[in-house]
Formats: C-alpha cells, sequence, structure tokens
C-alpha cells in the first residue's frame, strides 16, 4: 500500500502535516483553510479562536435537498518518543507506510486524531465531480484541550440539522451519544490551631484508575473517596484526630490512584494501625476484581506545628463520606453505557483552603443538574461551596436517525454491517446537539490506532474505502 498524493484525501493529509497545528498553534493551519476557501470562491467565516467555516453549494439535482454539515477538529495532540528530537512548533511531521500499509509519523503523533476529518472536508470541497446537498465544513480548534473551539460556536452558525461528525474511527462504526459534562469545586476554608499531637500519615497505593470516561463503569476505587473512608472509619473506632493535610489525584478527568494524608491523634499508634489495617482489609475484599492491587502504607510522621480545627476535620471527612461519586445511571437501552457519572478526581489542601475537583458527566442537562443540586446542598449542610466551572451539552441516544439509516444502507450495499457504540466521555456532538436539539448527527471515520501517542498510525486501505463510503452517503443524502 502507497500513500498515493494523487488521491486527494491523501493530498490534503499530506499537505496539513506539513503545517504545525498542536492546541493552541492552530493559526497557521486555519489561515490555510481560508486560503483554500478563498482560491475556490467558496463563502468562509474564521472566528477568533481560528475556526473556519466553508459553505459549498449543491451540485446539480440536489438544489432541494436539505444541507449537510460536517465537522472536525484541526487541532492535534503533541507527543513524541523520548530520542526525537521533533518540534511540534515549526517542524511538518515526516511520514512514512511500514510494511502493512500502515501511515506513521517518525517518533510522534501522527495527527490522524483528527487529520484525517480535515483531509476529507477539503478533499470533498475540492471536488467538482461530486454529488451532494448543499455543504457546509466546520473545522474547530482546541478540541483535544477542552472542546474550546466548538464552545465558542453559537446556533445561528450552523446552516443546516443534519451533521457528520469525522472524529470517529472504526470504517463500518458509529457513535450514538456522547456525555455532556461539568467541572465543579467544592471548597473548605480551613481554620488551624496550635498542635501539640504526635503526627501519623497513610497513603492508599496499588489502584488501577483511568479515565473517568471510559474507565468509571467498571467502578475502580477512588483513591480519594477511600482515604476519606478510612478517616471516618477511625472515628468511629474512636479514634480522635485532626486533619492537617489531604492530598490525591493529578487529573478532574481521571480517577485518582494514590492520595496521601497526615493527621494528628492523642490515641495510640498501635489502635490507630488497628483500625487503618482493619479497614483496609475490609476495601481490599471489596476491589478484589477492580483494584487487586490496593493497600494502605501507614507510618509515623514527623511533627506538625499545626493542625485543622475538629470542626473543619469533621466537615471534610463528612463531605467525602456522604457526596456522589463514581458511576450514577446506566444505559437501559444500550448495554454498558454509563449515563451518569461524577469523578472526585483531584484532592488539594492549600494554606487557607481544602479543594475537591469534581468532572460530573451525563447525557442528559438533567442528571448533571441534579448531581450539581446535590453537591451543592451538601455543602450548605458542612459549611463548604460549591463553584460550577465550565460546562457543556450532552447527546443523548435517539433510536431514529435519519443520517445513521442512510450510513446504514451505504455499508449494507458493501456487505458490512454499521456497529452502533455510545461513549461516556464529552464530543463536540454534545455541545453541537445542546445548540440545535433537533440535528440529526452521525460520526464516521476510518480505522486508525494509538491516538495520542507516537505509536498512532492510520490504516491506509481504511482511509481510502471510508472515503468512499462517506461520498455515497452525501450522494444517498436525496432529500
Amino acid at each position: 500500500m502507497i500513500f498515493d498524493l494523487n488521491k486527494k484525501q491523501c493530498y490534503y493529509f499530506n499537505e496539513i502535516s506539513k503545517i504545525p497545528h498542536g492546541s493552541k498553534n492552530e493559526k497557521a493551519i486555519s489561515d490555510y483553510i481560508v486560503n483554500f476557501a478563498k482560491e475556490r470562491g467558496l463563502a468562509y467565516k474564521q472566528d477568533e479562536v481560528f475556526n473556519v467555516l466553508i459553505d459549498k453549494p449543491a451540485s446539480p439535482g440536489y438544489e432541494n435537498a436539505e444541507p449537510v454539515l460536517m465537522q472536525a477538529h484541526i487541532d492535534m495532540v503533541c507527543e513524541k518518543n523520548k530520542d526525537s528530537g521533533h518540534d511540534f512548533e515549526k517542524d511538518p511531521l515526516e511520514l512514512y507506510v511500514d510494511d502493512e500499509g500502515w501511515l506513521h509519523a517518525k517518533g510522534t503523533t501522527l495527527g490522524a486524531d483528527d487529520g484525517t476529518g480535515v483531509a476529507y472536508m477539503l478533499a470533498i470541497l475540492d471536488d467538482e465531480t461530486l454529488e451532494h446537498p448543499a455543504l457546509q465544513c466546520i473545522f474547530t480548534s482546541m478540541e483535544e484541550i477542552g472542546l474550546v473551539g466548538a464552545s465558542h460556536l453559537k446556533a445561528e452558525d450552523f446552516h443546516g440539522k443534519r451533521l457528520i461528525n469525522l472524529d470517529s474511527g472504526g470504517e463500518t462504526e458509529t457513535t450514538v451519544s456522547s456525555a455532556g459534562g461539568a467541572r465543579a469545586e467544592i471548597i473548605c476554608d480551613i481554620e488551624k490551631e496550635e498542635n501539640d499531637l504526635p503526627a501519623y500519615c497513610f497513603a492508599v497505593r496499588g489502584l488501577l484508575g483511568g479515565h473517568s470516561g471510559g474507565l468509571i463503569h467498571l467502578e475502580r476505587g477512588n483513591s480519594n473517596i477511600l482515604a476519606a473512608r478510612i478517616l471516618r472509619e477511625m472515628q468511629n473506632d474512636g479514634i480522635n484526630l485532626h486533619l492537617v493535610r489531604m492530598s490525591g489525584g493529578l487529573k478532574y478527568n481521571a480517577i485518582p490512584r494514590e492520595a496521601d494524608v497526615v493527621f494528628v491523634s492523642s490515641s495510640s499508634c498501635e489502635s490507630i494501625e488497628a483500625s487503618v489495617r482493619k479497614t483496609e482489609a475490609k476495601i481490599r475484599e471489596e476491589l478484589e476484581f477492580s483494584d487487586p492491587g490496593f493497600r494502605v502504607l501507614f507510618d509515623k510522621a514527623e511533627a506538625e506545628k499545626e493542625r485543622m480545627t475538629s470542626k473543619v476535620t469533621d466537615a471534610i471527612i463528612t463531605y467525602m463520606t456522604l457526596m456522589p461519586d463514581g458511576l450514577l445511571h446506566r444505559s437501559m437501552k444500550l448495554e454498558g453505557l454509563t449515563t451518569a457519572s461524577l469523578n472526585a478526581g483531584v484532592c488539594i489542601t492549600n494554606e487557607d483552603t481544602f479543594i475537591i475537583e469534581d468532572l460530573i458527566r451525563s447525557a442528559l442537562t438533567s442528571h448533571t443538574d441534579t448531581v450539581i443540586d446535590q453537591l451543592k446542598l451538601l455543602a450548605s449542610l458542612t459549611g463548604f461551596r460549591v463553584e460550577v466551572g465550565e460546562r457543556y451539552s450532552g447527546w443523548n441516544y435517539s433510536e431514529h436517525s435519519e443520517l445513521r439509516q442512510i450510513l446504514k444502507d451505504v455499508l449494507a450495499a458493501r456487505n458490512c454491517t454499521l456497529t452502533e457504540r455510545a461513549a461516556h466521555g464529552g464530543l463536540e456532538t454534545g455541545i453541537f446537539k445542546g445548540l440545535i436539539p433537533e440535528m440529526d448527527i452521525i460520526t464516521y471515520g476510518p480505522i486508525a490506532e494509538g491516538e495520542h501517542t507516537p505509536d498512532e498510525k492510520l490504516d491506509l486501505a481504511s482511509f481510502d474505502r471510508s472515503y468512499e463510503i462517506l461520498k455515497e452517503v452525501l450522494k444517498s443524502c436525496r432529500k
């Protein structure tokens, strides 16, 4: 298999690979797309975050058909091997094809996520022989760092209600839903007092963690929640304690694997450790299959001059014991789909505040609203406060989709069966569905593997086949 630059989709993938386009560095590729539109006399719009929208009139015979929107993001994740000297700010990607027909970039991510979608749209816009309704091609920025570009679009920017998102691969697969989300910071102001008690520490270790969008349904242990449970069960065992600090997790969207707690107590070291070990044994049994490596490290700690007051200590332990976390709801329609979850991803003790960073995910806005209300109600009862930050809409599953049926029919003509899959992670499609609730959406793309790593690769045969299928879908949109 060769990377044939005579094929429009290959040509444009090669062209954009020459332009550095990591997240927050999209101006050059955005300008390239604008110049592309200018050279072809196509109407376009470029906004302040470098999203570009291009319109192409319907081909003859399709003037009365409903327009079709296509969308892909123009940024890529920039990762490289340790021995690579590649500079993502200025160097073009070094593309090569292996013996099995996979396209790679030497020592770096390839940017097939989502360069394939960008290349497909440019190829279609550049081909006057195709049959299709009026098209609007939407090139979004900063998808990989939080759906930023998509969040800047408004309902009036869209010129149709049928959308093909080109950021989902598999050739014979389509995504049928995605989670919306909201970030919340749960904050407790810290009151301190002088300390004259011995200090102790424990560490939660051995959990598997993982992405809270894709793995929350596995009910893996959350190190922050488990640390609070250990503290609560100490209190139940009659251990008198004051928190000094607690920290755990690295990212709000990752199930935390580790947590560290320092506290002081007037109880004996032996009684404290006995309580810790008792709780450790119970949790280990509960996590036997999800987190077999779970363990708790316990030791004496260096003396501490200050401690949190009993009121603050109790508030933190109470809040984290009662707060919802993990898998909240499953789909009654699609097997294995999580429809609502909460991840207490990070705990931080600052000089004056204790903060829990939460990520709420749900395909339904009502679920998100309910969880936020629960967090705020619990905060009002414990002396915390909740600050809700960025929020984006979900895309709930719809049993009926004309676009999905068209894709299914096109694949059936090739003796292929369409596989429907649902995602609990956030996609740009959720934002678009929130802006235009009646939007009919499918996702599509070729087979690629290793996204976000230097092992990323694109199946060139699938890249060609998927492009032909995409063209057939557009041709079939006659109504």
